[in-house]
């Protein structure tokens, strides 16, 4: 046997493998005569078939699978031990004169070589890190929801701005026959609103759909209609009303600080507030890293240069799917892919330069933190060791489980370099400053 490579650029190569009979044709041999020893052919006794009509039979189809699998494992025996890096999977070239009865054979595979390429962090530039806190709005816009909450029921007559309206949605020609209630900033449209103001109780308010909310997908909660009639439905519907509320809203005592945050933690409202805060940035603080962690790789993706062998990739992705895919169709999957499979090139080549690693103690302390906010979360505040031990070895004998996990603590370690090495600017916003930078409204 001899295996040879031929690189014809930078990002293909050509593998060659000869075979002689010598590897493939003793097994080849002892296969036929194991076939001999079991065949059950029609005018023989067992294990009495002439080893002629078994080689005619059955020879063929044993050469090919018997070669098949000398070609596979010695293909990969030689891209691991020359430690080809590669994209997909070596593609055997077509060759209509290939002879079977030959002696001697000769195939070929194409390979995808990985790009070289590096990445200096220290290049990246323009991007935000921004610190959410929570403003003074936010924080008294909270305390009144919780004392709307914890507040008093009142039934009114009359609507007015603030109110909770119950009542029915009804189109007797679209079958919508639904009870909702609303309050009137739910509407885009202040005419909408406007609308409503001064009815009673039994009065009907007839609205049309289109640009009734901000999102179209809101008739779905509204209306119950189906999402694929949602999008420019314009239709008008009738709204009943049945019950008007308002809420009168409970008094920030020491009675509702003790059921809020327990007898004694809390005696004030800047108390209350100063726990809102904390809480709210810490959630903040999430969003924050995640637009951080985003914006680096946007940055990479623009900046970060290199060629694909490309039509060996659209070849390849011919052939992997359940269903073999036409050039047409390898070359839309290939575009849509593209970004992907080059942002996992550069987050591997990130990884390597930054010798970034995960052992099974990291994946054992990030599970064990993430069960034991689940369980505060439904009032387990001090679990022992031993229970989130057990927990967090049922979680990891899950190979998915393992998967997601481990995708999660290395997007930890690829925001603490990135922190570390990218020079990035620190921005301290309000949250809805935050979602105007993030999301442009």
């Amino acid at each position: 046997m001899n295996i040879t490579r031929n690189n014809t650029d930078a990002l293909n190569a050509v593998i060659t493998i000869e075979l002689n009979k010598a590897d493939f044709a003793p097994k080849v041999e002892k296969l036929l005569k194991n076939y001999q020893k079991t065949a059950t052919i029609a005018g023989f006794r067992k294990g009495g078939v002439p080893m002629a009509m078994i080689r005619k039979q059955y020879g063929k189809a044993i050469l090919l699978e018997e070669v098949n699998k000398v070609l596979q494992e010695n293909l990969n025996r030689y891209l691991q031990q020359e430690r080809l890096d590669i994209l997909g999977n070596p593609l055997p070239k077509a060759d209509e004169n290939f002879d079977w009865d030959a002696d001697d054979y000769k195939f070929e595979f194409d390979l995808g070589l990985t790009p070289t390429f590096d990445i200096n962090l220290d290049d990246i530039k323009n991007v935000t890190k921004y610190k959410i806190i929570a403003d003074d709005q936010m924080l008294d816009d909270q305390v009144m929801r919780i004392r709307k909450q914890y507040g008093k029921l009142i039934p009114k007559d009359t609507v007015e701005a603030g109110d909770d309206i119950a009542g029915i949605f009804n189109n007797e020609e679209k079958g919508i026959n639904n009870p909702a209630t609303i309050t009137l900033d739910i509407f885009k449209n202040k005419a909408a609103a406007d609308a409503f103001l001064g009815k009673k109780v039994g009065d009907v308010v007839t609205l049309n759909t289109k640009g009734l909310f901000p999102d179209d997908h809101q008739l779905m909660d509204y209306l119950k209609v189906g999402h694929d009639d949602v999008h420019g439905l314009d239709i008008d519907v009738n709204f009943t009303i049945e019950e008007i509320n308002t809420t009168e809203p409970a008094e920030l005592n020491q009675e509702l600080f003790d059921k809020l945050f327990g007898e004694g933690n809390v005696s004030s409202v800047e108390d209350i507030k100063a726990k809102i805060k904390e809480d709210a940035e810490k959630q903040f603080e999430v969003q924050a890293n995640q637009k951080f962690l985003n914006d680096v790789t946007e940055s990479l993706l623009k900046n970060t240069k290199f060629e694909l062998p490309s039509a060996f990739l659209k070849r390849w992705i011919q052939t992997v799917g359940e269903n073999p895919l036409t050039p047409e169709q390898a070359e839309v999957e290939f575009e849509r892919s593209e970004n992907g499979l080059r942002y996992q090139l550069i987050e591997g080549k990130v990884m390597t330069q930054n010798n970034l690693q995960i052992t099974f103690e990291d994946l054992k302390a990030y599970t064990a933190e993430v069960i034991k906010k689940q369980m505060a979360q439904f009032g387990q505040m001090n679990p022992t060791e031993a229970d989130v031990e057990g927990i967090v070895a049922r979680v990891l004998s899950n190979q998915e489980e393992v998967k997601r996990l481990s995708d999660q603590v290395m997007s930890e370690k690829m925001l603490g370099l990135y922190k570390e090495k990218v020079n990035s600017n620190e921005k301290v916003v309000t949250y809805n400053e935050f979602v105007a930078a993030s999301y442009g409204e």
